[in-house]
């Protein structure tokens, strides 16, 4: 198993920290981390109102 740099590790704790709805992806070639991706999710309350019938 290969060592992780710290400061991805610093990266990743951050980046997951600051979201609140997401996902993160961690690339690994050859033992080593080469990518993070985040896509982050915007969500907005919906207000239902009773319908008229």
């Amino acid at each position: 198993m290969a060592l992780v740099d710290q400061a991805k590790v610093n990266f990743i704790l951050q980046t997951l920290k600051n979201m609140e709805y997401g996902s993160v992806i961690i690339t690994v070639h050859d033992g080593t981390i080469t990518q993070i991706d985040k896509t982050e999710k915007t969500r907005f309350g919906t207000k239902k109102t009773p319908s008229k019938n």
